[in-house]
């Protein structure tokens, strides 16, 4: 089992697919969806080619079946009744129920509907519909007569109507059928010719709508003449009814607008102006009672100001009012500390009452002007007041006379109103029975007539494929979960957090420097820089940070510094190892990167290379150095005898020089000299990055806990097994125990869309262009 780490939060620790299940209620469905969708972008080919081979299966066995073609027509059941005659009846028309409905169906059905259809298209003579057609009736009859060897030949009719074996084979193709609960009939006819099925389909609704519309033109016709008729009385009587009303408003001298009396509306005018005049000295008199209760209290005693701010927003917004309040508090302050001091008596705290009595007289004073104004207001108000009430009683006096009046105009404009709308409604029904007479239209219509079938109808082409698709579908989505599991290395972050019980400090991008630039900054380096011991001014690998501080890499750089500084530990993160489990995953870019980072930001920072069996930090950085962290440890140079700096961001660079093999790595990562040295880097400098050998290959790493205060595990991305990093930590539980985090390295972003929904876009191309770099 892997060492988890005390240090962490449960929910840093937590990986995604183990959501506390108090939260799966809220962002459990999001997650699935997402990473359904991951999964999906992720192993796409796989599913599409599947879904492709199995559907083309079904379109093989769709290719063998023989067609058969279905047409079909819709038709809309209506009342053989015209719409004004019903609304006109006594005795409402009937419902379309289900009775009536079935009689419809038995109807079309029927043989009457089918001679007729067989004469109009002239079908007797059509292979489809003689004794040996396709149905199964004619079929059975013909294997009858086969095995009693005696076969009978078709007689040709004597009259125009059809043969029963013709009629027989025609109703075999038809069928008839009400769509759901509606007033919709379906007739779908078969045949092999998809022409000709929707031929036929199309004359039997016209053949049942026929028979409709000689119904209802002769209702039709019988309307309209009693129709004529009402309508020249009705339009008599309301012509009379309106001329009476106009007549009466002339006579007693009524005027009205928009509907209302003149009088009314003064009136409800009035009454709105009443309330809010009402409303407005009953708010003057409260104000006004406020003032004359402060005003009853006697100034000379303290108290009587002690309900001024009672009396309302006037008094205590007024400015003269607040500066004496001011000035009396302050008084009353310096009376309570001279009383304490030299007591009561004193002349000094009686002349101090003194003056606290004149600002209570000045207060009051202003308080009484204002209830002058007050009482002023509250006048006004009354008097408007009353005013209003006065013309309100001579409106309402005057609008008494006309009440009479007014209850007979309304009596009369009610009767002609409904005389002219009953008017204009049988005016509407004579123009529809009008028009339905010259041209009678029944509603029993054809809603969606018949066309010729593009697509057969059995075998079933949408069933078979959508069967054939989905089983595809389901197959590839099989077989693309089963590739999935097999992919048992690290490519999201939860995947790591969920495997490693780590958090995922960041996820860095893969990040190249052209060969020609590498070699460049080499032989730019000078024999003075050497002596110096001056790192080369060309911008290396190591340096992107600088040289790119608004790319994405940097970006990720940063996630990793701001982890170390902000460790749940709540401890002092100084000495920061980094390490991985396998070489080659990019730790020693990511420790100088972090390291560049820090000094940048002006922090004394100093990288240790710390892989003495491996010193490729050293190489990279310090190929000509030749004393080294081994040559401090025996005491045979100083620490400011092999220490590099980097000009450009002061950079300090304890190497590691390799000049045979090291046998005993981790006795001297372990010796008392090295804890020494740690301690003297401590004090010199705010952030000591060391660059570790791998975990697994090595027992290196092992032996610098007492070193090191936090570990960052580096992975890379893509290539790294999630066993080995797990037997890694399982054999350093030391390590894991103070790994603050895990780093996702080399990750192909652009790859990355098809594992997680994760992808940042504010960072473009155009940052690494702009500094001579490429990512990819």
């Amino acid at each position: 089992m892997l060492q988890t780490n005390p240090l962490q939060t449960d929910r840093t620790r937590l990986p995604l697919m183990q959501t506390p299940p108090d939260r799966m209620d809220g962002a459990g469905i999001g997650e699935l969806i997402k990473l359904a969708l991951v999964f999906a972008r992720r192993q796409y080919l796989v599913i599409i080619v599947t879904a492709a081979l199995v559907t083309a299966t079904s379109l093989i066995y769709l290719r063998l079946v023989p067609p058969t073609y279905t047409a079909q027509v819709q038709v809309l059941l209506g009342n053989p009744r015209a719409q004004f005659i019903e609304k006109q009846s006594l005795l409402s028309e009937p419902l379309v129920d289900v009775a009536k409905i079935e009689t419809q169906l038995q109807i079309i059905k029927s043989r009457a509907t089918a001679v007729a259809v067989i004469s109009q298209l002239k079908l007797a003579d059509h292979p489809d519909f003689k004794e040996y057609g396709p149905s199964l009736s004619s079929l059975w009859r013909w294997i009858r007569r086969w095995g009693s060897k005696l076969p009978e030949h078709s007689q040709s009719a004597t009259s125009d109507e059809p043969s029963e074996t013709t009629i027989a084979n025609f109703l075999d193709r038809l069928s008839a059928s009400r769509v759901g609960y509606s007033h919709v009939i379906e007739v779908n006819f078969s045949s092999s010719d998809p022409v000709l099925a929707a031929e036929i389909a199309n004359a039997i609704a016209k053949a049942y709508i026929n028979d409709q519309l000689e119904a209802k033109f002769e209702a039709t016709r019988t309307a309209t003449s009693w129709l004529r008729e009402r309508l020249r009385t009705l339009g008599e009587e309301a012509l009379t009814a309106e001329r009476a009303v106009e007549a009466y408003k002339s006579q007693n001298n009524i005027v009205s607008s928009g509907g209302k009396p003149i009088d009314e509306q003064q009136i409800t005018e009035l009454n709105t102006r009443l309330a809010a005049a009402r409303a407005q000295s009953s708010e003057a008199a409260a104000k006004l009672a406020r003032y004359e209760s402060l005003l009853s209290s006697d100034p000379a005693t303290p108290s009587s100001i002690g309900n001024l701010d009672a009396v309302g927003a006037d008094a205590t917004n007024s400015p003269i009012i607040t500066a004496l309040r001011q000035q009396y508090l302050e008084l009353t302050r310096r009376e309570a500390e001279l009383s304490a001091r030299v007591g009561r008596d004193h002349l000094a705290v009686v002349n101090i009452r003194n003056r606290m009595r004149e600002f209570r007289t000045s207060i009051f004073d202003e308080v009484r002007r204002l209830s002058e104004i007050s009482r002023s207001d509250f006048e006004l108000a009354k008097q408007r007041q009353q005013e209003i009430e006065k013309r309100l009683s001579v409106a309402i006096a005057q609008s008494r006379l006309t009440n009479s009046a007014e209850l007979t105009i309304r009596d009369l404009e009610s009767r002609a109103k409904s005389l002219r709308g009953l008017y204009e409604t049988f005016l509407q029904h004579y123009m529809g029975s009008a028009q339905q007479e010259t041209f009678p239209i029944s509603e029993t219509r054809i809603i969606f007539p018949a066309s010729a079938a593009q697509t057969k109808s059995k075998p079933k082409i949408k069933v078979v494929l959508g069967i054939g698709l989905l089983g595809g579908l389901a197959l590839g989505i099989l077989l693309a979960f089963v590739r999935d599991v097999m992919d048992r290395v690290f490519r999201t972050s939860s995947q790591l957090e969920a495997a490693l019980e780590l958090p995922c400090l960041s996820l860095v991008p893969v990040l190249s420097l052209p060969k020609q630039q590498r070699l460049t900054a080499r032989l730019q380096q000078t024999q003075e820089d050497l002596n110096q011991r001056i790192l080369p001014a060309v911008p290396d690998i190591h340096r992107a940070v600088v040289g790119m501080p608004l790319s994405r890499y940097t970006e990720a750089i940063r996630s990793i510094k701001l982890a170390i500084d902000h460790s749940p530990a709540k401890t002092s993160n100084q000495v920061i190892g980094i390490t991985s489990a396998l070489p080659n995953e990019g730790k020693t870019t990511i420790a100088a990167s972090v390291a560049q980072l820090i000094v940048h930001s002006g922090k004394k920072v100093i990288i240790v290379d710390c892989d003495l069996r491996n010193p490729s930090l050293s190489a990279r950085l310090v190929p000509k150095a030749v004393d080294g962290i081994i040559e401090v440890m025996n005491g045979d140079r100083s620490l400011e005898e092999v220490l590099w700096r980097d000009p450009r961001t002061a950079l300090a660079v304890l190497p590691a020089v390799q000049r045979g093999p090291v046998l005993h790595s981790s006795e001297l990562l372990s010796d008392g000299s090295i804890c020494k040295l740690f301690e003297s880097l401590r004090q010199s400098y705010d952030y000591v990055i060391v660059d570790l050998p791998p975990l697994s290959p090595l027992v290196d790493v092992r032996v610098t806990a007492p070193l090191v205060d936090c570990y960052v595990l580096v992975v890379e991305w893509g290539r790294t097994k999630i066993d080995v990093v797990q037997h890694a930590l399982h054999t350093a539980p030391t390590i894991s125990d103070s790994l603050i985090g895990a780093v996702l390295n080399k990750t192909d972003i652009k790859a990355m869309a098809r594992y997680d929904t994760y992808r940042s876009d504010y960072y473009d191309d155009s940052h690494y262009v702009r500094y001579g770099l490429s990512s990819s």
